[in-house]
């Protein structure tokens, strides 16, 4: 799915077809070929566009497309949740890097951090309810 999203996602915006994928983007006549009637476009699945042979020599033979940016984001987030792995992932925004959680003490880590921001968030809170008297 990498491949056809990352590198040679579309999605609609405001009813018409636009390129979110680096390959499209950094390529004219590629973005041209994905734009135009003679390239194949079908509706993004990643159960099936997983199966799709990713072309590096040619123009891809098929492109997919989503309602959106935010549906594919979604679809993708589903998907990866039906993969058998024996770990579960977790984005850590401090860092900008995805961190694996395949034990308790880096399951702790996760929770100390969303504790510390829970309380942050508690604090303005109570410091905007006092302000407004609330």
């Amino acid at each position: 799915c990498y491949f056809f999203t990352i590198e040679f996602g579309l999605c609609k915006q405001e009813g018409q077809l636009r390129a979110y994928g680096a390959g499209l983007l950094s390529s004219i006549g590629e973005l041209k070929h994905a734009l135009s009637d003679k390239a194949s476009v079908k509706m993004f699945d990643p159960r099936t566009t997983c199966h799709q042979e990713c072309l590096i020599t040619t123009f891809q033979d098929v492109y997919f497309v989503s309602e959106s940016f935010e549906e594919a984001k979604e679809k993708m987030r589903e998907f990866a949740k039906t993969i058998q792995r024996p770990f579960s992932v977790y984005y850590n925004p401090y860092t900008q890097s995805v961190d694996l959680l395949k034990d308790t003490r880096s399951i702790e880590n996760v929770v100390q951090d969303l504790r510390s921001d829970l309380t942050t968030v508690c604090d303005a809170l109570g410091k905007m309810n006092k302000y407004l008297g609330i």
